[in-house]
């Protein structure tokens, strides 16, 4: 029997289930048709992550800011290189 593949999004709602404490962890299981060990560890795995989504968004953040300080430095040379071409055909 093939293994069933989960969206990130159903697990998510599974974990939420079971981070909320409202129902037993069979009860979660039962609801969403999952193993209830899926659901230990779906929870624990987001309790684990939680702290990602802040610090990827930092992440982004910089990347953004070397991204435009890499497109910055090709801007630069490429004047340069329009410039000396320019000069060596006689336009300017």
């Amino acid at each position: 029997m093939a293994r069933k593949k989960y969206s990130s999004e159903f697990k998510a709602k599974v974990a939420l289930a079971a981070i909320r404490g409202e129902e037993t962890t069979n009860q979660i299981a039962s609801r969403f048709g999952v193993h209830p060990g899926q659901v230990r560890q779906w929870k624990r795995l987001m309790l684990e992550n939680v702290t990602a989504v802040f610090d990827k968004s930092k992440k982004k953040e910089k990347e953004q800011e070397a991204l435009v300080e890499e497109l910055y430095k090709k801007i630069g040379q490429l004047k340069v290189e329009r410039d000396f071409l320019a000069r060596k055909s006689g336009l300017l």
